[in-house]
């Protein structure tokens, strides 16, 4: 999404402490929203997954992926509503050709803990889909940083039918604000190999977690102008990355990852279609549409270019399923007639998973400000039982690139602030890198 239209997933939170000269910046995960003026405790340790054997996936189902470590969400959750129907909600009325759903509910451990309770304020309603991302301040982060996929993919194991959904930056310093001259030069390297060691890393730890099936949203929204791992400043070069990334994620044997192309609605910076790296080595076409921008109806989100009408028919031409990785309120308010048309797009077009965000301004269970469209949902979803899983084919199978990679230039961009460390387990329960801003260091860049 373009700057002045996205949510923040990542951004920076201040934090003024008696101890420290000047401002803390905190590199925070996807589940901070902006201006919802509350920052979550730190994580609370995940659980140790059992020492059994668990048995290998079966082909169809995809396999569940474990919660991330970045903080943000909301720590006070809305006291879960059990028990009674949602006013007009019938199994049989509402509950028919709803697939398999989910909602991206916070990236540390607690993200897991909020499905189950999601799941009994819708009914009982079993959310059959885990949706967290890997953070991108570093390449260490990239590569599944030690204890952060755990407890997602524990999720996963548990049974069968579930789904994990992860989305995987494509650049360190995903949201650092780099110009488009400083963005080329990393796509070209990238194109011929320079960064390919960090997701075979990635894949031979999702393999190790026994999670050989996860959903790779990989670069996402990459039609916009948020991120470093965008496409704009050279889209020749980006998809040659992608298909790079594919290959050496699909050479690590056993794997049957599915990979996500999920730009965002619409134009954006740049057409979606243009960043398209071919079909064999992309397995579901994405899409996130937020209710976004001011004043656009649904009918326009339908029919503008690039939007979701584009989206089905693209995905169509090529014979491959749609998702909605991300969607929710926004620009709008408390907007019932999206919630409504958006669950009905849903059940018509049949994605193969869908994730609503769940945090303010987006949500309707952990943010309290859209009650109108927290019943629509509440309605649409409350008492279904089993829902279906997805079916996937086998993915297309690629020959890895054989050239040998390149060294690894390094970042140019303005320092912002100086690092503390503080060790890899503080990190990791604190979910984010803490770093000082001296009042000599510059804030833009």
């Amino acid at each position: 999404m373009a700057p002045q239209q996205r949510r923040v997933r990542c951004g920076r939170l201040t934090v003024v402490a008696a101890t420290v000269v000047g401002s803390i910046a905190l590199a925070a995960g996807p589940g901070i929203a902006a201006g919802a003026g509350r920052i979550a405790d730190p994580p609370t340790p995940a659980p140790t997954a059992p020492a059994t054997t668990i048995p290998a996936a079966p082909a169809t189902p995809v396999t569940d992926l474990p919660p991330t470590t970045p903080v943000g969400m909301p720590s006070v959750l809305p006291a879960p509503i059990a028990s009674t129907p949602a006013p007009g909600a019938t199994a049989s009325a509402t509950g028919a050709g709803i697939p398999p759903f989910g909602a991206f509910l916070g990236s540390d451990p607690r993200g897991v803990a909020r499905m189950a309770e999601l799941s009994q304020w819708l009914g009982g309603t079993e959310l059959k889909v885990a949706h967290t991302y890997l953070p991108g301040n570093s390449w260490r982060d990239i590569e599944g940083p030690p204890g952060f996929l755990e407890p997602w993919a524990q999720w996963r194991r548990e049974k069968a039918d579930r789904v994990l959904v992860l989305n995987v930056p494509m650049q360190e310093h995903n949201e650092d604000h780099l110009t488009d001259a400083q963005v080329r030069p990393l796509l070209r390297l990238a194109a011929v190999g320079a960064f390919d060691r960090h997701f075979l890393v990635l894949a031979q730890r999702l393999m190790k977690l026994q999670a050989p099936d996860t959903v790779i949203v990989l670069g996402w929204e990459m039609n916009g102008t948020t991120y470093t791992h965008r496409c704009g400043p050279d889209p020749k070069a980006w998809k040659a990355y992608w298909n790079r990334i594919v290959r050496i994620m699909r050479s690590v044997p056993g794997q049957k990852f599915r990979f996500d192309f999920a730009p965002s609605r619409g134009r954006d910076a740049v057409p979606w279609t243009e960043c398209y790296p071919g079909d064999d080595t992309v397995d579901i076409i994405g899409m996130d549409s937020y209710d976004q921008p001011t004043g656009m109806s649904f009918d326009e989100q339908v029919k503008e270019p690039y939007g979701l009408a584009q989206h089905v028919a693209f995905a169509k031409t090529r014979g491959k399923p749609i998702s909605y990785p991300e969607w929710g309120l926004f620009r709008n308010g408390d907007n019932v007639e999206y919630m409504r048309r958006m669950l009905a797009w849903i059940a018509e077009h049949k994605p193969l998973y869908n994730t609503l965000t769940d945090y303010c301004p987006h949500g309707v269970w952990q943010c309290t400000d859209n009650p109108s469209s927290s019943e629509v949902y509440r309605a649409a979803l409350y008492g279904l039982g089993d829902q279906p899983p997805p079916v996937l084919t086998d993915p297309t199978p690629v020959t890895p690139p054989t050239d040998e990679p390149v060294t690894t230039p390094p970042v140019k961009h303005q320092v912002k602030c100086s690092p503390l460390n503080l060790g890899d387990w503080v990190e990791y329960w604190l979910g984010r890198k803490i770093c000082v801003r001296l009042p000599w260091q510059s804030r833009t860049g």
